[in-house]
């Protein structure tokens, strides 16, 4: 048996290396999102043709601590020095992001 490629992307936000086989890039199409495992980053697939990947980061998945709802936070939605307002529930939120 032969061994699979992996490619490994790096995720925009924390740096952590996704891994992606033949067989996960073969299942991916244009517009698809992928989601980091370590810091719930979301980024579409912007193209994956033969040696050509490519992805643009969407936003970053979150809890709310106040609701409990998740959702995403974008660079037009993040106001100044890390805060947020949240769609659900309108509380503001400090974000934390993990070196």
């Amino acid at each position: 048996m032969v061994g699979m490629a992996v490619l490994e992307v790096e995720c925009p936000i924390c740096g952590e290396f996704l891994e992606l086989t033949d067989e996960d890039r073969a299942q991916l199409e244009l517009g698809d999102v992928i989601v980091c495992d370590s810091c719930n980053a979301e980024m579409e697939v912007t193209k994956n043709e033969g040696d050509d990947f490519d992805l643009e980061l969407l936003g970053i998945l979150t809890t709310c601590p106040n609701c409990g709802e998740e959702f995403d936070v974008t660079e037009e939605t993040l106001g100044e020095g890390d805060i947020v307002q949240c769609p659900h529930c309108k509380a503001y939120i400090q974000l934390e992001f993990e070196e």
